[in-house]
Parts: structure tokens; C-alpha cells; sequence
């Protein structure tokens, strides 16, 4: 389950009337749980969500399984910038 943080904040009228409309909207209790509907519904456009361990139990395995198939494959770093368009 998700920690719960304290927080005092001093909004807009603008922010304020927001998070009235979405606490309205959803039918939430008060605007703490508006705020974070609001974090819920746009917040993965600026900040991933924690992946879950399973995840990444999953992809060091895959990295694992590939460097046993491939054991003397390597990129270099120009390859790299090549493949990311860096």
C-alpha cells in the first residue's frame, strides 16, 4: 500500500477551483483525495510510476539469458547512440 504523506500547501483560486470540480466529479470525500485523483490520472505524462519487482526480476533475467546466448556480443558506445538516436 501506498505511504501516506502529510502536506500544507497554499494554492490558487484557479487550483482550487480544479480540484473542487474533480472531487465533485469522482465523488471524492475532500480535495486531498482530489489531488491525488489528479496525480493518478496525469501524473504518468511527467513522473514514471515504481516498477514492481516482478518486473524487474523479469528483465534482469531476460539480460541474463541474453548474455548466455550471446556471450561475446558487444555494442559500442557510438552503436548505442546510434540505436537511441542520441
Amino acid at each position: 500500500m501506498a505511504q501516506t504523506i502529510q502536506l500544507r500547501a497554499e494554492i490558487d483560486d484557479y487550483t482550487n477551483r480544479v480540484l473542487g470540480v474533480v472531487k465533485e466529479k469522482f465523488g471524492l470525500k475532500d480535495k486531498s483525495a482530489a489531488l491525488n485523483k489528479f496525480a493518478e490520472m496525469y501524473g504518468d505524462e511527467i513522473v514514471e510510476k515504481e516498477v514492481k519487482e516482478e518486473f524487474i526480476a523479469r528483465v534482469l533475467s531476460t539480460i541474463e539469458e541474453h548474455h548466455k546466448k550471446y556471450p561475446n556480443r558487444r555494442m559500442t558506445l557510438k552503436e548505442l547512440d546510434e540505436l537511441t538516436g542520441i
